[in-house]
């Protein structure tokens, strides 16, 4: 089965910085797969925040967080993380991760009903 796990959420004041990370289950591997983050606020549908082809470092961003946010992979761990920076009381969501075979690359990575997997999320909370 696979399972992917998020962490590295928590409470920050604006304009500071958390760095997220997903890990993979034992025995799977991101290779050939795009990882994407996403997050959900309260009352609102889940949105997409930026994806990355794992292997080759594609990446694609929504606009909402291009410049603030990086994503990256460290092929050696199978993990890849979110690195979120000046965070706004508006980014106070829910984050998740989620994975699906990646094929041609496109911003078509942003849009979360294409995943196949996906993480049980952890919570960003951004205090004024």
């Amino acid at each position: 089965e696979v399972q992917l796990v998020e962490s590295g959420g928590g409470l920050v004041q604006a304009g500071g910085s958390l760095r997220l990370s997903c890990a993979a289950s034992s025995g799977f591997t991101f290779d050939g797969y795009a990882i994407g983050w996403f997050r959900q606020a309260p009352g609102k549908g889940r949105e997409g925040l930026s994806s990355i082809s794992y292997g080759d470092d594609s990446t694609v961003y929504a606009d909402s967080v291009k410049g603030r946010f990086a994503i990256s992979s460290d092929n050696g761990k199978n993990t890849v993380y979110l690195q979120m920076n000046n965070l706004k009381p508006e980014d106070t969501a829910v984050y998740y991760c989620a994975a699906r075979p990646s094929v041609t690359w496109s911003s078509w990575y942003l849009h979360p009903e294409i995943y196949d997997y996906w993480g049980q999320g952890t919570q960003v909370t951004v205090s004024s």
